[in-house]
């Protein structure tokens, strides 16, 4: 059985830093983002839906640059649960998840970035810059989303909690 590719690879006329699509998402968080349809599904509800079935492969066939999007918020999904480990309250979990987003982190063409064989480095310094301010406002809209979805009744559900050991393709953030 494949896994699940992302909905968003037809889609051809988007920007492309990175080998990462800027596709528009729906979100009140400040960044560089297109803003998406209210009503549609942008690429983080497609990662929250297709984590747990895409989180079991250990291969992931790349059709276009929003799998490469979608590989990496399923890798940010996995960290987040990672960091939840210790079942804190929705409260908590929302200030540990905000916290992780705004942390710094790696992007493509950085040493310290996991996937740089299946990513290109940006061509320059702004498009560098630009790239890390839309991961940036993907993971704090990650961070304001998920614990919404993965929290029943103040406590974070075991049929989410028990993926947080898993490795996406064998690679974590």
């Amino acid at each position: 059985m494949p896994a699940y590719h992302s909905s968003f690879n037809e889609v051809t006329d988007l920007r492309s830093i990175g080998g990462i699509a800027f596709l528009p998402i729906k979100t009140r968080v400040r960044g560089p983002a297109p803003i998406a349809d209210a009503n549609a599904e942008d690429i983080i509800d497609e990662a929250l839906n297709l984590f747990r079935a895409n989180v079991l492969f250990r291969n992931f066939e790349i059709k276009g640059d929003a799998d490469r999007l979608l590989i990496y918020l399923i890798l940010y999904i996995t960290e987040c649960l990672g960091k939840l480990t210790r079942n804190p309250s929705l409260r908590e979990a929302e200030k540990i998840l905000g916290t992780l987003a705004l942390g710094n982190f790696a992007i493509p063409g950085d040493a310290t970035f996991p996937l740089n064989a299946l990513y290109p480095a940006p061509t320059n310094k702004t498009d560098a810059d630009l790239l890390r301010q839309y991961l940036s406002q993907l993971r704090q809209e990650m961070a304001v989303r998920l614990p919404n979805r993965i929290y029943e009744n103040d406590k974070p559900g075991k049929w989410w909690m028990c993926f947080q050991k898993r490795k996406f393709m064998n690679k974590s953030l």
